[in-house]
């Protein structure tokens, strides 16, 4: 009797189970499964947004923008100032904060003022000394050309508009020269100004119900013979700032 229990009691010894093997131990996780984890714990940081610096602009363009600013020259609407000599655009809007800028593309000659009646002649009519795109300050408005394209008219009576790249002669390389780095190939069109469809695309709502102003800077002649209030601009800004002291 005593050696049965005891036999028993043996047994019970060698097949009882300890109380930590009787809890079921999770499975190792696969690398690929820690990986996933971790990608969850750690939230992606935020790519910090990068802002292009602000343009260099010509001291004429310079001059021309604290005008109209100052002066609130563009009466409330937005504007678009034509640096040819630097070949360059910038778009402002009627409070004259700064919206693009761009390369632009223009008159092939050289010069400030348009020929007498050019408006009236077709494209074949026009001669390469009249290719030019005149300098000065004008109220521009949206509207229809030629091939129902439309165009913001910057001159109608001269036939000046901005517009994007036309569909041309591939020879001209219009979109290679308003892409390369140097200005000197800028220089291609009949006096029209050619912009990137993402600066047209800017410009389009902001002058598509009232309209705005275009200032074309010169090629050779003086500043103030094109915008005469450049002259007295110093002595306002000197003036405004006597009074602020």
């Amino acid at each position: 009797m005593i050696r049965a229990f005891m036999a028993l009691a043996g047994f019970a010894l060698v097949t009882a189970v300890p109380a930590e093997a009787a809890v079921k131990k999770p499975a190792p996780k696969s690398a690929a499964a820690k990986k996933k984890a971790a990608t969850r714990k750690k939230p992606a940081a935020p790519v910090a947004k990068v802002e292009a610096p602000p343009p260099i602009l010509s001291d004429g363009a310079t001059r021309v923008v604290d005008w109209v600013a100052s002066a609130k020259d563009n009466h409330a609407l937005p504007y678009i100032v034509i640096d040819k000599q630097g070949a360059a655009a910038y778009l402002f809007d009627a409070k004259g904060k700064m919206l693009d800028h761009a390369p632009v593309l223009i008159g092939i000659a050289p010069g400030d003022d348009a020929t007498p009646g050019i408006g009236a002649k077709s494209l074949a009519e026009i001669g390469p000394a009249e290719k030019t795109t005149p300098a000065g300050r004008f109220l521009a408005k949206f509207g229809v050309a030629a091939g129902k394209q439309r165009v913001l008219w910057v001159d109608y009576a001269t036939s000046v508009a901005l517009h994007t790249i036309p569909p041309g002669n591939p020879k001209e390389k219009r979109k290679e020269r308003m892409l390369s780095p140097g200005i000197e190939d800028n220089r291609i069109t009949f006096g029209c100004i050619n912009v990137p469809k993402v600066f047209y695309a800017k410009v389009s709502p902001l002058f598509g119900r009232k309209g705005g102003y275009v200032y074309i800077l010169p090629d050779s002649k003086p500043i103030e013979q094109v915008f005469p209030r450049l002259r007295v601009q110093p002595f306002l800004n000197a003036a405004r700032t006597s009074d602020v002291g």
